[in-house]
Order: structure tokens, then sequence, then C-alpha cells
């Protein structure tokens, strides 16, 4: 009885002609522009955070110095090592290049900043928080069908791209 009431209130959301069933079809035909949304989005982030550091040199390793407290590096190195991570790795992480790798890279690149900032404050920390969660959702999803990843494997590997996709497909099923 209680089975029967229930299908009843989820039928409007699974039958195949249903509004529910389209819209989450349309939904899902806005994953890769999602994706690549998301990938963008975290890394403009990173990206001017590195134009910062090369702008005005002298600052950036002023604070290398004197406020961040990177562990294990000396400031100069740690200062040309953050620089690098924040205009390379941003920009593979967009184009989708690499993207998982990008994505941890990023990911880890995040935690050491807030360690090594004592003093980034509750909304600093907040915001580190949430590019932290956008770089997992990268990460454990991949940069999607509107990345160079894509377009490579599809090229280069077109058996393997059918035969992971069929998989997948089995999978969710």
């Amino acid at each position: 009885m209680h089975t029967h009431i229930i299908a009843k209130l989820l039928a409007p959301f699974y039958r195949p002609q249903s509004w529910g069933r389209r819209c989450g079809l349309l939904l899902g035909s806005l994953t890769p522009l999602s994706s690549l949304l998301l990938r963008c989005w975290v890394a403009y982030a990173f990206w001017i955070s590195g134009l910062l550091k090369i702008q005005s040199w002298d600052s950036t390793l002023y604070l290398f110095e004197n406020e961040y407290a990177v562990p294990l590096l000396p400031a100069g190195l740690a200062a040309v090592l953050a620089t690098a991570v924040e205009l390379i790795g941003p920009a593979i992480l967009a184009l989708g290049l690499c993207g998982r790798t990008a994505a941890i890279v990023l990911f880890l690149f995040n935690i050491v900043a807030v360690i090594s900032y004592p003093d980034l404050g509750s909304a600093g920390i907040e915001q580190h928080k949430q590019w932290g969660v956008m770089l997992l959702v990268c990460c454990f999803q991949g940069p999607g069908k509107l990345s160079l990843d894509e377009l490579i494997c599809s090229y280069l590997f077109p058996a393997n791209v059918g035969a992971v996709r069929s998989a997948l497909k089995r999978e969710n099923a």
C-alpha cells in the first residue's frame, strides 16, 4: 500500500515523458557547460592572485619573507613556486588539460596558503573553503566534455573513450 503511494508521488519525476524527466535531461545536457564554468571560476581566483604577485614582485618577496610562513622552503623559492602554481595551474585547469592533476595541485596549494598565512581571517578562510570544494568537484568529476582532456582522448584513443562511456553507462544504469 505504501509503495503504491510513493510510486504515485514520484511518477511525475521518473516517467519517460514527464516534465520532471525532461527537466532532468535538459539539466544533464548542460553538465559540460557547468563543468567549464566551474573550472574557469576557480581558476580565475588563482590566476588573479598570480598576476598580482608578478606585478608587484618586491611586495611578493616581502610578504613571503615576513608574513607568510611557508613550511620547509626558503622565502624566495616559495614566492617563485607560488607564483608559478598560480599562473600555470589555473591556465591548464581552465583549458581542461590534465584537469584532475591541475585541480589536485591547486587544492594542495590552497591548503598550504591557508596554513602559511595565520592572519587570513574568517572571511578569507571561508573563501579558501569554497575554492577547495570547487577544486574537489573538478578533481572527482574531471574536466568534462568541454576540455582538452576530452578532445585529446577522443582523438588519440577513440576506442578507449567509447569503452569507458559504455562501462559508465552500465555502472550508472
